[in-house]
This record gives C-alpha cells, sequence and structure tokens, in this order.
C-alpha cells in the first residue's frame, strides 16, 4: 500500500499530546508533504521512503525552536513511530489515514 495520503497524528510528549496533520507524498525513495500544528502549516524536509518505512523532519518554533526527527512505519492506515525532539529525547507518535 502506498504511504500517499493525509494522516491525523499524535505526539505523546512531557506536554501532553500534540496533535498535527501531516500530508505525504512518495516519488521513488523521495518523500514530500506538509505538516500543521497549532495553525501553522510548513513543509517537511528530508523525507524518505523504505518500503513501508518513512521518516521526515519538520522545524517548529513553538513551544521551543528545534527541528523534530520523524521515524515511522505504515501499516495499512496506521502510521506509528518516534520523533526525536532535539535534547528532549525521543517520544512516540500514533496516526491514522484521515
Amino acid at each position: 500500500m502506498s504511504v500517499d495520503g493525509k494522516y491525523e497524528i499524535v505526539v505523546q510528549s512531557p506536554m501532553g499530546p500534540q496533535p498535527s496533520t501531516l500530508e505525504l507524498k512518495a516519488e521513488g525513495n523521495v518523500l514530500t508533504g506538509t505538516q500543521s500544528a497549532q495553525g501553522r502549516s510548513q513543509p517537511i524536509t528530508d523525507g524518505k521512503v523504505d518500503g513501508n518505512n518513512v521518516s521526515w523532519k519538520n522545524a517548529i518554533t513553538t513551544p521551543f525552536p528545534m527541528t523534530l526527527e520523524f521515524t515511522g512505519t505504515v501499516d495499512g492506515d496506521n502510521l506509528n513511530g518516534n520523533v526525536k525532539a532535539g535534547s528532549f529525547g525521543s517520544f512516540p507518535f500514533t496516526g491514522k489515514r484521515a
């Protein structure tokens, strides 16, 4: 199954659940798209696809400026994985195709 689509994901952070909307499109091994949260939307960067495995980065400014590094696996309509939040550590995220 293709990774293309819109997903509603939730990162389980120490500040509580952090929801966002993610739109992904794979072209070969390159993953592009946008991620939207807290009224802001921006393109993802460094997106990669390897079978059902995906990874991308998203630079945020709130609550702290940092680059979030996502790695996950698409299984049917589910997208689950982990996000590395700089020096704050890694946190799990879960998502469903919208």
